[in-house]
């Protein structure tokens, strides 16, 4: 079932993606111009050039991406020491495992790349925690290393202490992220617990500001206490309303969409 709603969730982000319909409206356009429907060519023809603005005017697109952003606030970690926190975690979704990391024997980083970066900080800063990075692959047909096996190169070539290192490299989405840490997180919190004699603290999650909302609720389905640390803004306080990118446009609406579809379909599965 959990496979299903893998292959599922990503074939509905496909078809609804406001870039790949400027392909459909362009391939029906010429359809119907080599029909000769010259009427329903160009009411395709203006579909797809308004598809076309829609994406590339990045207000569009930024206001639902702001939005998620803003759904979970940071945490100002400064004033907070070690001690409140029973460890780190740190989702997928920046790393290039695979194929490429195997030929090329370098680990490449996404867009995302703060998830990695401000993991590094907070394994330097807080070396006596326990840290999880927990992600495989988010594609249909993986091959290669997993990322957290990525990771774990990253770590090792960074020079990071590792003795509080644990992986978890069989996750696809973000549900199982959680589900798959969880049985780690309790393990660790438990052991961490008695030694110290206090009740199990909260651990730090990082991952990026706009899939955060979504990850928080997925670890407070499980009972699982988490303090976030938002990273990888793509949005400021202000909308560039003269702004037209149509690299900027796809990326924003790219993510906005996976994370509106899988709040959607979180929901009404359960996991949130």
């Amino acid at each position: 079932m959990d496979t299903l709603f893998f292959v599922f969730s990503k074939v509905v982000q496909f078809c609804i993606e406001p870039l790949n319909w400027l392909i459909v409206f362009v391939v029906l356009s010429l359809l119907f111009l080599s029909l000769r429907k010259t009427h329903l060519c160009k009411r395709f023809l203006l579909l797809a050039l308004a598809d076309l603005l829609l994406v590339g005017w990045l207000p569009t697109s930024e206001v639902l991406l702001r939005t998620l952003e803003d759904s979970v606030p940071k945490v100002q970690l400064a004033q907070m020491s070690e001690a409140d926190f029973g460890g780190i975690i740190i989702l997928g979704g920046a790393i290039e495992g695979g194929e490429i990391a195997v030929d090329r024997g370098e680990i490449s980083i996404y867009s995302s790349a703060e998830r990695v970066t401000k993991a590094f900080e907070l394994i330097r800063k807080y070396p006596d925690l326990p840290f999880i990075f927990s992600g495989f692959s988010g594609r249909l047909s993986p091959k290669g290393i997993s990322e957290a096996d990525a990771f774990k190169q990253l770590v090792a070539e960074q020079g990071l202490p590792d003795k509080n290192a644990h992986y978890e490299n069989q996750s696809r989405n973000t549900y199982e992220n959680v589900i798959l840490m969880r049985p780690m997180i309790l393990e660790l919190g438990a052991k961490a617990a008695k030694e110290s004699d206090a009740p199990p603290k909260p651990w730090l999650l990082i991952t990026s500001a706009s899939h955060m909302f979504r990850s928080v609720k997925i670890f407070q389905k499980q009972g699982v206490e988490v303090i976030p640390v938002p990273v990888d803004y793509q949005t400021s306080n202000q909308l560039r309303w003269g702004k037209f990118d149509l690299e900027d446009g796809v990326q924003n609406w790219n993510k906005a969409m996976h994370e509106g579809i899988g709040l959607l379909a979180y929901w009404i599965t359960g996991k949130i």
